[in-house]
């Protein structure tokens, strides 16, 4: 060991600190203590010490330079340390950890951690592509900080995804049946963030998603099975086909004897399977159509279902079911931008045909002054285009006129009662 007290007064004073440091600095990377070494506008003191420590006039130039080799062999001549310069600096400042072999085991750490997401993909080849994905790996690393974070974190993450897709489960009952959490799936989880990555990327498909956050989240979740908001989350609906047999039919039927709107709720959808007639049915995106609609057909309207804007994963459920089961379904909504998205968005999911909803359809409504259209409100300049029918989008921008359901609501009922499309 030497000389402890002689080597700190020789070697770890303040004169020595930025030396020590510099030395220290390079063990860390795994450099060898030998060649030089040079101090940039070293101060007279830190001359004076490197004088004291070599025994001769380090130089007067702009820097110091300080010859490692010839320190060593100072320090196990004189018995400052015996084990020489590399061990001396230890003995100053304690155990110096190798960069290199820092990152070899926390990359190990990492690989350990992240195993069981591989071997979900080759498990599940649907899930294949996301578990491989560097993107998928980059945000496992950010959400969870540290290896042993990420460690837990991917053991539920494997359960949830080993799970998916279920057959209209809750949230909550999915979270503790997987995780022992029953909030683990809450939006403001890491593990949540990850579960909707995985169901975008391997079961929502080339869709448009809604523009609000939490209507992301909730069609996400949806389209793997898993059910949120099942008492919040509607749909308004006249006259359903539903056949005997099924909770719905004896929910909404009485209702369609009497041709008055039900407020449906996700739970009442997904309770069971709903059983409908191959009927043809009509959609909407606003409630003033389908109220009137009632006010003037009763039970002689057809089927008709409104969206009342975004559509909710209860909207999303019944026409699911609707067109599963054989019915046509024809879908109007508004000539503005917003309209466009929305029915984007309906489309990417479920089959329909338009409703007066075509380019030629908003042509005869713009040059129809008598049918209400605002020309003073103008379209904002945007770019949406409607994917049943290229022409409208451009229709649009060239007319540059709103058109509102409410605004075309007589010639709308009026067609929904003629079948006249």
């Amino acid at each position: 060991m030497g000389d402890p007290d002689r080597l700190r007064r020789q070697l770890g004073g303040s004169a020595t600190a930025r030396l020590v440091q510099r030395l220290r600095s390079r063990i860390a990377r795994g450099q060898p203590l030998t060649g030089t070494l040079s101090l940039a506008e070293p101060s007279p003191e830190e001359r004076r010490a490197v004088e004291g420590l070599l025994g001769r006039p380090p130089g007067r130039g702009g820097s110091l330079t300080v010859n490692l080799d010839e320190l060593d062999r100072v320090l196990r001549r004189s018995g400052l340390h015996p084990a020489g310069l590399a061990a001396a600096v230890r003995t100053l400042t304690g155990e110096v950890a190798v960069l290199a072999d820092v990152r070899a085991a926390e990359a190990a750490s990492w690989r350990a951690a992240l195993a069981p997401l591989t071997a979900l993909g080759e498990r599940r080849t649907e899930l294949a592509a996301w578990c491989a994905a560097g993107g998928t790996t980059a945000l496992l690393r950010r959400l969870a900080g540290t290896p042993q974070v990420a460690s837990r974190l991917t053991v539920d993450l494997v359960a949830v995804l080993d799970a998916l897709p279920v057959g209209r489960e809750p949230l909550a009952r999915l979270a503790a049946r997987t995780t022992g959490d029953a909030h683990a799936l809450d939006p403001d989880r890491p593990l949540a963030t990850l579960v909707r990555s995985a169901i975008r990327s391997c079961w929502w498909g080339s869709g448009p998603l809604p523009e609000s956050a939490a209507a992301q989240r909730r069609m996400l979740w949806y389209a793997a099975g898993v059910l949120l908001d099942e008492l919040s989350s509607t749909v308004l609906a006249l006259n359903l086909p539903t056949l005997p047999g099924c909770r719905l039919h004896r929910l909404a039927g009485p209702a369609a004897v009497a041709g008055e709107p039900v407020v449906l709720t996700l739970r009442q959808l997904a309770r069971d399977e709903p059983l409908f007639a191959a009927a043809p049915v009509y959609a909407c995106e606003n409630p003033t159509v389908l109220a009137a609609a009632a006010d003037r057909f009763g039970p002689a309207c057809p089927p008709l279902v409104c969206v009342a804007g975004q559509p909710t994963t209860a909207a999303l459920r019944l026409l699911t079911v609707l067109t599963g089961s054989g019915a046509t379904l024809y879908y109007h909504g508004d000539f503005d931008w917003g309209g466009l998205r929305i029915a984007n968005l309906l489309h990417a999911r479920v089959p329909w045909q338009p409703w007066r909803y075509r380019a030629d359809d908003y042509r005869a409504v713009v040059a129809d002054r008598t049918a209400g259209a605002d020309t003073a409100r103008r379209l904002p300049d945007t770019r949406v285009e409607a994917a049943w029918d290229p022409q409208l989008g451009a229709a649009m921008r060239e007319a540059g006129v709103p058109v509102e359901e409410e605004l075309v609501l007589d010639e709308l009922l009026d067609e929904l009662i003629a079948g006249d499309r």
